[in-house]
């Protein structure tokens, strides 16, 4: 890969999911791209872990299949690397000579696998799969939880207590009593809650509390 780094749209116009390839194996990226592609995935292939770090990361599902020796930074370094930046892209490690202490580092680290080459087609084809699923959904729950915020936000601060203590498990009596209010006005906010979280049940506004780590556990 040459030229001027790309741009979060230049990978993923179509929104799909994308595999990041880093090996400084020419022919080891041209065998994991054909493979990859011949399976419908996007892949973008990089021969070292600096020049992977030049780009903006897409909003897509992805995860890196990442040689962990590399010239310059090493795989191990730059798994580091990446936490530290809180970029939390799944990871893949490949090795020609690895052994037990350096794959226990990396999967203690959150490394998807650890695949010692040779290695199967389908062995990698399965660790990318889990590694996008895993991606996707970190990502479904990081976007609910934004969408959550918002409403929350929307809340009158009376609202935001009730919703508090309805997550806490109080009945509308004891949430009056609490907050020193009638039943009657504890019912009103507690309705208009309801509508600007959209919750349609309390099943829903438990799950959201939850999310938003306003539900404190029960002593």
């Amino acid at each position: 890969m040459t030229g001027c780094p790309k741009s979060p749209d230049d990978f993923a116009r179509a929104g799909e999911r994308i595999v990041f390839v880093i090996d400084d194996d020419e022919a080891m990226r041209a065998t994991l791209s054909s493979l990859f592609r011949s399976v419908g995935l996007r892949v973008e292939l990089f021969s070292s872990a600096r020049e992977f770090a030049q780009i903006k990361m897409p909003d897509v599902a992805s995860c890196l299949v990442l040689d962990i020796r590399l010239p310059g930074v090493s795989g191990l370094d730059f798994q580091a690397e990446l936490a530290e930046a809180e970029i939390r892209t799944p990871i893949i490690f490949m090795t020609g000579h690895g052994d037990i202490p350096m794959s226990v580092k990396a999967m203690k680290a959150g490394a998807i696998d650890f695949l010692t080459k040779p290695f199967r087609d389908q062995d990698i084809l399965d660790a990318v799969i889990r590694a996008l699923e895993r991606d996707q959904k970190r990502r479904d729950s990081e976007k609910a939880v934004s969408e959550h915020r918002i409403l929350l936000g929307s809340l009158t601060p009376r609202e935001r207590e009730v919703m508090t203590l309805v997550a806490e498990g109080l009945m509308n009596k004891q949430i009056a009593a609490k907050l020193g209010i009638s039943e009657i006005t504890v019912k009103v906010h507690r309705g208009h809650m309801m509508r600007k979280m959209r919750a349609r049940s309390l099943i829903d506004l438990l799950e959201m509390a939850d999310l938003l780590g306003i539900r404190r556990p029960k002593r």
